[in-house]
């Protein structure tokens, strides 16, 4: 029996992009869940006319749009074996979602992040503090954790089973390293694949204003000294 795969897709203001990235997921996907988080665009109809499930979170944070997919996920009958989050920009490429689950069918890995690796990213698709902050925060998981991890990239997939054990609670620009830095904590498998990343359609909502990288950073910064010294 194949298993059931859920898409979990935040998305705030992202009526240009969302209908590429919902086309382009492959068939062996379940179901996709678009989470418009307080959108004041056409993100919702635009998602709805693609096919997918639209769930509406109307307190802003990355967190919170994950957790009402969660929580929308936990009310149904039929619970998936993985799940996928993926950004809803059309940075990735949904085509490589198979890529991304396969160390999970095959090898039994619990988590496997979307690496998006300097040869394979097109150049201006990351801003400096987005480089930055994923080098630092990798940096400090290895010295503190002896982690493996290149990226906080949000393209990834992990066994749903795996996903609420983990007990999520950051709302915010924490949600990525949180659930790294639990996994490693909990002793849980996982590995990295290499991606694509393209420049995103619109401007970011984070790396694109200084708030909200110096916000984010914080976030990052926070969850991993918090899990250092615990």
């Amino acid at each position: 029996m194949p298993p059931i795969i859920n898409v979990i897709i935040p998305a705030f203001n992202e009526e240009e992009s969302i209908a590429h990235v919902i086309q382009e997921i492959p068939e062996v996907v379940s179901e996709i869940i678009v989470v418009s988080n307080n959108s004041t665009d056409q993100t919702e109809s635009v998602a709805k006319k693609a096919g997918a499930t639209v769930l509406i979170e109307n307190q802003k944070g990355y967190g919170y749009a994950c957790l009402k997919g969660m929580s929308y996920i936990a009310s149904k009958e039929n619970k998936p074996d993985i799940i996928v989050f993926l950004d809803g920009d059309y940075s990735d490429y949904p085509a490589e979602l198979t890529k991304i689950i396969n160390p999970i069918l095959t090898d039994n890995i619990d988590m496997v992040i979307g690496s998006r690796v300097k040869h394979l990213r097109e150049a201006g698709s990351m801003t400096f503090p987005q480089i930055f902050g994923n080098w630092l925060a990798t940096s400090l998981m290895k010295l503190f954790f002896g982690a493996n991890f290149t990226d906080l990239g949000p393209f990834r997939a992990i066994k749903y089973e795996t996903l609420l054990a983990l007990d999520m609670v950051d709302k915010t620009y924490g949600w990525t390293v949180e659930m790294q830095l639990k996994v490693l904590k909990k002793r849980y498998s996982y590995t990295e694949v290499p991606v694509q990343y393209k420049k995103r359609i619109g401007v970011s909502k984070v790396s694109g204003t200084i708030k909200g990288a110096i916000f984010a950073g914080v976030k990052i910064l926070s969850w991993i000294f918090k899990y250092s010294f615990t």
